[in-house]
């Protein structure tokens, strides 16, 4: 599972770069399906319930928008900034991120699976009941966020870092892993899956805590 030594040698996260060319303000009215998005700003918007479903957000920055319902569905986001987004059961199934920040983002109940992160940093805010599921998560940083009963579910993570985070009530189930990082987690609370965890580094403190779900795992009685 987590073997000795491996933290010296678990391969960092590539760290995504997003440098944002001077944009437009966006003022075309609502979202469209499959629609072609360049260098544009969405600032302070109401996009909820909205269909953007297949479109393609590049160079963009999507800044303290509303997104409760919003349909964006296997949409592309590249060389992007989704800053200070909030909202219920936003459905990005099957969305691509390639090059993306997401910070201080306010969020429940995000469908994200079967979505194919790269090079994505999640920094600071709140996504509660995050669903992974199936998802692919290559160089992905999450920083200092809350992400409260995260499903990963048979998604595949590699050089995956959580730095100063939480994580509770996670599930691992069926996960397939290489060079993910937990060590940074200032809570790693797994609710399923931890004998999905070989590939990932943990510290010994973590391996104290997480001790009672393993041995329940192998079926070891511990008795006093």
């Amino acid at each position: 599972m987590v073997r000795k030594g491996q933290a010296q040698t678990v391969k960092a996260a590539r760290r995504a770069e997003v440098r944002l060319p001077g944009l437009v303000a966006w003022e075309g009215g609502e979202l469209e399906p499959d629609g072609d998005y360049d260098g544009l700003e969405f600032a302070d918007l109401d996009l909820a319930g909205q269909d953007g479903a297949g479109a393609r957000f590049m160079d963009c920055a999507v800044r303290r928008c509303a997104l409760d319902e919003a349909g964006l569905a296997k949409a592309r986001f590249l060389d992007a900034v989704l800053e200070g987004v909030r909202g219920v059961g936003t459905d990005l199934s099957g969305a691509s991120f390639r090059d993306v920040e997401l910070l201080e983002a306010r969020l429940g109940g995000v469908q994200l699976h079967g979505a194919a992160l790269e090079r994505v940093v999640v920094r600071g805010g709140k996504i509660d009941y995050l669903n992974l599921r199936t998802a692919r998560l290559k160089d992905v940083v999450f920083e200092e966020c809350v992400l409260v009963e995260p499903d990963f579910g048979g998604a595949v993570l590699e050089r995956v870092e959580f730095r100063g985070c939480a994580l509770r009530g996670a599930d691992f189930t069926g996960v397939r892993m290489a060079d993910v990082d937990l060590r940074g987690a200032v809570e790693l609370d797994i609710a399923r899956g931890v004998d999905a965890l070989a590939g990932a580094v943990i510290s010994p403190g973590q391996l104290f805590d997480l001790a009672p779900a393993l041995a329940a795992q192998m079926g070891v009685r511990v008795m006093g």
